[in-house]
């Protein structure tokens, strides 16, 4: 079921959203040749908690494994997601994805970025451009009267012309008082299906975008998933809600 939220329920999802966009540009910053994630992962712990907020991810229970241990999901190179902080530090030339969540007077907030440590490929970098480009077309299609499914598609037909593939088996959600809610928002799909969009929707959009195969495996640590034949990967995140009939980006400093 898709919940329609309030100004004041808006608000709170901002004032989340806003912690999230702080603490990915904070470690952003710290995102260097030598840091290990774990040091990245401490850096955004502090900061949250320093602004009244709840880590969302730590803890995340999900069937079949260990509870989330970290603040973030910080995923390197052919790593998609849900990667978890540890001692490995980051190399020249690496990519990692940052995901971070908050939870703060009872509603979150969800965002995303990939950063390019020290000097990356071409082809890394014409991936990490077409994934935020990709994301904000997403965004431009999220308007009162337009479908789920054009979100979806408009993400698609940009990444395939890019020569990338999308990964399938993931997609953004709805945000509110839990951290993933109704609708699922794939980033594929048929322009005009799905879900009509509403004011009031508060919804992630998050492409996950690789190079090679968009097949996707899952680490023996229950949570990190890696591209099938290793290829880097990118990932992008904004929390938005649609607000007077257009949507508006939440997750922003």
């Amino acid at each position: 079921m898709i919940i329609i939220k309030s100004k004041k329920e808006i608000d709170l999802i901002r004032e989340s959203s806003k912690i999230v966009a702080e603490t990915l540009q904070l470690v952003k910053r710290f995102a260097k040749e030598g840091t290990t994630t774990l040091e990245l992962d401490k850096i955004a712990e502090e900061y949250i908690l320093s602004n009244d907020g709840i880590p969302a991810f730590k803890g995340y229970k999900q069937v079949g494994t260990i509870d989330f241990p970290g603040t973030i999901c910080a995923s390197i190179n052919e790593e998609v997601v849900h990667g978890i902080p540890s001692n490995r530090k980051l190399e020249n030339g690496d990519i990692i994805s940052i995901d971070v969540g908050v939870l703060k007077n009872g509603f979150y907030g969800d965002a995303a970025l990939t950063v390019a440590v020290g000097d990356i490929s071409e082809e890394k970098k014409r991936l990490m451009e077409a994934t935020e480009k990709s994301l904000y077309i997403g965004i431009e299609q999220a308007k009162k009267g337009n479908r789920i499914g054009d979100i979806s598609a408009a993400i698609q037909e940009y990444i395939e012309n890019q020569g990338f593939s999308i990964v399938r088996d993931l997609c953004g959600h709805g945000v509110g008082k839990n951290l993933h809610e109704d609708p699922q928002i794939p980033n594929f799909g048929i322009a005009g299906r799905g879900a009509k969009i509403k004011n009031g929707m508060a919804i992630a959009i998050e492409p996950m975008i690789n190079i090679g195969t968009y097949k996707i495996n899952v680490a023996s640590d229950g949570w990190t998933i890696y591209t099938a034949d290793r290829k880097p990967s990118a990932h992008f995140e904004h929390t938005i809600a649609i607000i007077n009939d257009k949507p508006e980006i939440l997750s922003v400093v």
